[in-house]
């Protein structure tokens, strides 16, 4: 699976990475390969299955 990812750098130094197709998926790193390994490991935990379900009862 292939995602569209913004880089952009970051005010304190660094670089700020987001996923838009993925609303909160966030991720910052020292240098550009560093954020970017930081997003995929990111982008695996996003869509890792949840033990919680998705839907409230009650």
């Amino acid at each position: 699976m292939t995602f569209k990812v913004v880089l952009e750098p970051s005010e304190d130094g660094g670089y700020t990475v987001y996923v838009p197709a993925l609303p909160g998926c966030i991720s910052e790193g020292d240098t550009i390969e560093e954020a970017l390994q930081n997003i995929r490991e990111a982008i695996e935990l996003y869509l890792e299955p949840s033990e919680e379900p998705c839907v409230k009862e009650g």
